[in-house]
């Protein structure tokens, strides 16, 4: 089976304040077969520094309803190094979200490139804002 590559990405919430508006789209990009999730994990940080780790089946239902309709194989690939790593860069009251995806809708050039005997030499994500400024620039 051919694979695209795979990210992972760590959102940030401070004050705790995560509401759930990104699980909608997220279901999106994976019923379209644009993304397929790979892991999700949640950090919480309280006021007083104390932090916890939470997988998707942990959360408390009105916290996991959100993510109800994602299908995917959460597989808990986040090492407890990473974790921690993560959660002391956090700052205290605040929380993060840890997604890791597979970019389904490239496994096909993907694999075709192996077969092809090509091998990936560069591959760097430029940040949007970036890209608008250089377009406002060239503009």
């Amino acid at each position: 089976m051919d694979m695209g590559p795979v990210e992972y990405v760590v959102i940030a919430f401070p004050g705790n304040r995560f509401n759930g508006e990104i699980a909608p789209e997220l279901q999106r990009l994976v019923q379209n077969g644009t993304v397929r999730i790979l892991d999700l994990t949640f950090i919480k940080k309280d006021a007083t520094g104390a932090v916890s780790y939470l997988e998707l089946e942990a959360l408390e239902p009105d916290e996991a309803i959100v993510f109800r309709d994602i299908d995917g194989e959460i597989d808990g690939l986040f090492s407890e190094e990473d974790l921690a790593q993560i959660a002391e860069a956090l700052v205290p009251d605040s929380s993060a979200a840890l997604l890791i995806w597979e970019n389904s809708w490239a496994a096909a050039v993907a694999g075709a490139v192996r077969r092809a005997g090509g091998v990936l030499l560069e591959h760097e994500r430029i940040p949007a804002p970036v890209v608008e400024q250089a377009l406002e620039a060239a503009g």
